[in-house]
């Protein structure tokens, strides 16, 4: 398979060029301002599908962003890979924190990355792990004969909950009907170790607004007469977790499927230096669960977390007001045994019970999303790992997953199918942060690993 590693030197530098087209347009699905650009995006993305030669290049309408899907059927006989990404980004805020501008990609040289990373908004989530798959597909098609029919389908709203796929998925079974799922959109243990992601946490993610009196009033003449929402809001939080970091809600950890001690044991025998872990973070000390390793903890265990608090006056210099609303966004990540819907409840129902009866609590939903977990024992981990071993000449190491991707469970539910992760982001690539990155040397490490996935999926599903 030389002749895969000899088109991605002789074309690195168009793959590139090319990604950064994409990477210029600010496709931030949360806010409304940047609709046209989102849909720019997919139209791009349609483009290079008609490019590459696929069939039943479209844009699918949903009441939200749309989807982008493409086709190329081989051979009726030949299993099939149904491709997942998402085109859309995460918001830049704080835009102050961006050493460049966001949506001006650039490479630039890092301790990580001395061969240099690519700096932009979507760089890792996902467009430039998206669009690996797009290049492996122009290797095979360049060179050969596609070994699997594969199927894409890129949505705009994985950022925002990916509400409307679901409904394309449920309404689209059989155009989407498929052998395995493949997704780039997780990562590596370290830029030399690969893995495998095997778990995802589940999502639920709430608003609750804290309302005292009807308007802003004067803290001197009212302070100390009535209840502050952030002072209630803040007591209400802090109450969310015990002493040992045990989240508080009743029934939160009710069917909360333990991982085995000896599962355990080698989930913390993955490579991982806390040092390391503590340093490019900027962190002074660990902190979590009573009982668990910090590998733990961003993998097995539960988590609540306060995303945004806000309320009175921020702005330059002091107003002395008591304000009238104060709000908070918080976020579960949720693991095998949990749903997500029935945390919404507790969560809706403890927030309300705690409230003190001086303020109204108005608690809303936003997205969630069910925990994932994928067997090691399937055909396509085994392709995915023997692919991984011919680039990195490493066994790729089982790993669980601390964030998201809330339509993996929805995917098995439906279609019956199992998905395979293959990420080759860095923890330290600052995904939802200023100054996102993603190495050069991971991109193109990633484009040959996909590709050769493709050969060895076919090849095991014929033995």
């Amino acid at each position: 398979m030389n002749k895969i590693k000899n088109y991605i030197e002789s074309n690195k530098e168009r793959f590139i060029e090319e990604l950064f087209e994409l990477l210029r347009i600010p496709s931030i699905s949360a806010k409304s301002e940047f609709d046209n650009d989102v849909r720019k995006a997919a139209q791009l993305l349609k483009t290079h599908f008609l490019n590459l030669g696929l069939d039943n290049c479209e844009i699918c309408e949903t009441d939200g962003h749309p989807i982008v899907y493409a086709e190329k059927i081989v051979d009726e006989s030949f299993p099939t890979i149904l491709i997942y990404g998402h085109y859309d980004v995460q918001p830049v805020d704080p835009i102050e924190l961006w050493d460049q501008d966001p949506f001006d990609p650039y490479i630039k040289k890092t301790k990580i990355h001395p061969e240099g990373a690519i700096f932009a908004r979507g760089a890792c989530d996902d467009k430039g792990q998206m669009f690996m798959h797009l290049k492996a597909l122009e290797i095979i098609l360049k060179n050969d004969t596609l070994p699997c029919n594969v199927k894409l389908m890129i949505e705009g709203e994985e950022e925002v909950g990916s509400d409307n796929l679901e409904l394309f998925v449920k309404n689209n079974k059989e155009k989407l009907s498929n052998d395995i799922i493949l997704v780039s959109d997780t990562g590596m243990i370290s830029k030399t170790i690969p893995s495998i992601t095997t778990g995802l946490r589940g999502l639920s993610y709430m608003e609750v607004e804290i309302t005292g009196p009807n308007r802003d009033l004067h803290s001197g003449h009212y302070g100390g007469t009535v209840a502050n929402p952030i002072n209630v809001l803040s007591k209400m939080i802090n109450s969310l977790h015990d002493e040992n970091k045990k989240i508080t809600i009743p029934g939160f950890y009710d069917n909360v499927i333990e991982m085995s001690e000896d599962d355990r044991t080698k989930l913390n025998s993955s490579p991982f230096d806390i040092n390391e872990f503590k340093e490019s973070i900027g962190l002074r000390k660990e902190d979590g669960e009573i009982g668990f390793s910090t590998i733990e903890r961003q993998s097995i265990r539960p988590a609540l977390d306060v995303n945004g608090i806000w309320g009175g006056y921020t702005g330059e210099g002091a107003k002395t007001v008591l304000p009238s609303k104060a709000h908070a966004k918080i976020s579960m990540r949720l693991v095998p045994g949990q749903d997500w819907k029935r945390i919404n409840k507790l969560f809706t129902d403890h927030i309300k019970d705690i409230a003190p009866s001086t303020v109204k609590v108005k608690v809303t939903e936003h997205h969630g999303g069910q925990p994932y977990v994928a067997p090691t024992d399937t055909i396509g981990f085994k392709a995915a790992s023997k692919a991984y071993q011919e680039v990195f000449n490493l066994e790729p190491i089982p790993t669980r997953d601390g964030g998201s991707i809330p339509i993996i469970a929805l995917f098995e539910q439906e279609l019956k199918s199992k998905t395979i992760l293959m990420g080759f982001g860095l923890d330290s690539d600052a995904i939802h942060s200023p100054n996102e990155h993603y190495g050069v040397s991971n991109f193109l490490n990633g484009i040959e690993t996909i590709t050769k996935f493709h050969y060895y999926f076919k090849d095991l599903s014929n033995d």
